[in-house]
């Protein structure tokens, strides 16, 4: 078990430390990033202009800038913000409450309804269920990110309801696969037929098999919902971690954007790895 969790925890830190790598090059040669929009200001002196330009040289070696960032985060300092600013770690503290209940509820609500119409499909082996919540699934899929933002914000409908919807396909499609082929297994239509209702048969005989299964279409909905949040929380104008990284990105601001790769990164590799907490003798259990 300590191995288990020694691996795990070395695979985070790699993954962690090359995510921060590839997101800081990726910014670093992206179009424009010596060039600032403030250095135009003709109310700016010619001091601040020059402190604009001198603050975007430091940060143009990137090998430099990498192992500093490292150095500085490892005794707490996650840098300042060049766009706005801000210490990283008070512009972290201040927005990640507010995504975290926007992607939670959306979340929950999404893995919620997937996984219950996934259930009813499946028990009711009704091809009339199955063609409506897959229909469904396609025209979710279907419309872009940012589109469903703006249909919510015209609505004035939570942002989370757009996660939701961003989340429920995925869950829906996997989950009913998956439930088919339990629903198919010995034990349970042995179950079936002694007239076991359906929550009974949820809970005892569908649960304990494809524990792991649906802890790992969680974790990936975990990573989903926090790419769909960037562009939901910039379109309805919610102050969370998803609006800081679209203004981070328009700003090419180094700092906040690796700050933000490290943070999603952690999230969703403990997010994935829930799947790891479900012992090997539950999830083989029934086949």
């Amino acid at each position: 078990m300590l191995k288990r969790i020694a691996i795990r925890m070395a695979a985070i830190v790699v993954t962690i430390l090359i995510g921060l790598l590839v997101s800081a090059t990726l910014v670093r040669m992206a179009p424009g990033f010596d060039s600032d929009e403030h250095q135009l200001d003709s109310r700016l002196s010619a001091d601040t202009i020059a402190a604009l330009k001198a603050d975007k040289l430091a940060n143009r070696n990137l090998l430099s800038f990498y192992a500093t960032y490292i150095a500085h985060a490892l005794h707490g300092d996650l840098g300042r913000s060049s766009a706005l600013g801000t210490p990283v770690s008070e512009l972290i503290r201040q927005r990640a409450g507010q995504t975290f209940r926007t992607c939670g509820s959306g979340l929950a609500l999404g893995c919620g309804i997937g996984f219950l119409f996934a259930f009813a499909t499946g028990i009711a082996r009704a091809s009339g269920l199955d063609l409506l919540f897959g229909s469904i699934a396609t025209l979710s899929l279907c419309i872009p990110i940012a589109a469903l933002a703006l249909i919510f914000v015209l609505l004035r409908v939570p942002a989370g309801l757009a996660i939701a919807t961003v989340i429920y396909p995925v869950v829906y499609r996997y989950a009913r696969n998956i439930l088919v082929r339990t629903l198919s297994m010995p034990h349970v239509i042995t179950a079936l037929a002694k007239g076991s209702g359906p929550i009974r048969i949820l809970i005892c005989h569908i649960i304990p098999v494809c524990a792991g299964q649906f802890l790992a279409i969680a974790g990936i909905s975990v990573s989903l919902a926090l790419s769909a949040s960037i562009a939901i929380e910039s379109l309805c104008g919610i102050p969370g971690l998803g609006q800081l990284a679209w203004q981070s990105a328009l700003a090419r601001d180094l700092p906040v954007l690796v700050t933000l790769t490290a943070l999603i990164a952690v999230v969703t590799i403990l997010a994935n790895s829930l799947s790891d907490l479900v012992p090997p003798t539950v999830r083989s259990q029934g086949s």
